[in-house]
Order: C-alpha cells, then sequence, then structure tokens
C-alpha cells in the first residue's frame, strides 16, 4: 500500500528496488502526463566582507550571482545525468532567485514541466550547484590565513514546495 503522494509506506513498496534487492529504474510508462513544480531553497553562509564584494561586483571570478544563476540551470537540466536512476525529464521552467543578507546568499529554485514524475530533485540539484558556484566564485575572498574556510557552509537545503496538477 503506498501513502496519499504515492510514495512507499514500508519498505516492502519500496520503489526503486527489485524482488532481489537489485536498484532500479521506476517504470512510469504507464502514468499521465500532469503539470509539475517544485521549489527548493538553500544558503550559503559568507562573511560579510564576501557578501559585499559581491554587492559591489568586485569578486575576481566576475558576476557571482548571474553565473550562479546558469549554474542552476545548468545542474536542473543535466540532473538526469547525475542522480542515479532519475528519469530525464522535459523542463519546461526554470526560475531562479536569490536573497542577499549581511552574512548569506539563499537561493531558490523553482523547476516546472509536464510529464510522468515530479522535478523537486531536479530543484534540488540547481540549488546545490548554484550555492557551490557562490563558493567557488568567492572562495579566494572566504579563505582564512590558513587557507580553510571557517564560516563558509551550506545550510537549510530543502524542498519548500511540490504540486501537480492533472489536466
Amino acid at each position: 500500500m503506498s501513502d496519499p503522494d504515492g510514495g512507499p509506506d514500508d519498505e516492502s513498496d519500496l520503489t526503486h528496488v527489485d524482488d532481489d534487492g537489485d536498484a532500479q529504474m521506476v517504470n512510469v510508462g504507464e502514468k499521465p502526463d500532469s503539470r509539475r513544480r517544485a521549489v527548493a531553497r538553500g544558503t550559503i553562509h559568507l562573511t560579510e566582507p564576501t557578501v559585499g564584494a559581491i554587492h559591489a561586483d568586485e569578486i575576481g571570478k566576475g558576476d557571482v550571482l548571474s553565473t550562479a544563476r546558469i549554474g542552476a540551470i545548468q545542474a536542473v537540466k543535466h540532473t538526469w545525468e547525475t542522480i542515479p536512476m532519475c528519469h530525464q525529464i522535459p523542463i519546461t521552467n526554470v526560475d531562479t532567485e536569490f536573497e542577499v543578507g549581511d552574512e548569506s546568499v539563499t537561493l531558490s529554485v523553482a523547476v516546472e514541466t509536464t510529464g510522468k514524475t515530479g522535478c523537486e530533485i531536479e530543484a534540488l540539484e540547481g540549488v546545490t550547484t548554484g550555492l557551490n558556484v557562490v563558493w567557488d566564485m568567492v572562495k579566494a575572498a572566504e579563505k582564512d590565513a590558513e587557507g580553510q574556510y571557517p564560516e563558509t557552509r551550506l545550510s537549510d537545503v530543502q524542498v519548500v514546495e511540490k504540486e501537480k496538477r492533472t489536466g
């Protein structure tokens, strides 16, 4: 028996393993197409001077948020290549939104598709890759005297919205 959202109730209902316990891709061929949308969000914590440099466009590698936006969108489009057993789905839209605080940047990624399976993993991939692009672009500013990143970290990566509309 499955829960109301279509997930398994217990291990006997797992959909990504066969009767022998081997990993498998779920067959979604019989499912009807539906419009789906998922939004994920996450935050990268940085030092205040680094965030100031992002605002002032003083990061040597270039425009941090524009580059992170491209990375997030590319990650959404290529999720099926990096997540085992993930279906390649038709992405119909990706929206990205950055909220820049005093010592953090929060990225929200909304993904839309019309198909047989959801897009929440694509949204999560967009968020984590987008935030990793930010880290990559600001790492020279974030390193301490020993070359470490004591203040830099990702947090609160989560799916904040998921919807499925039929018809």
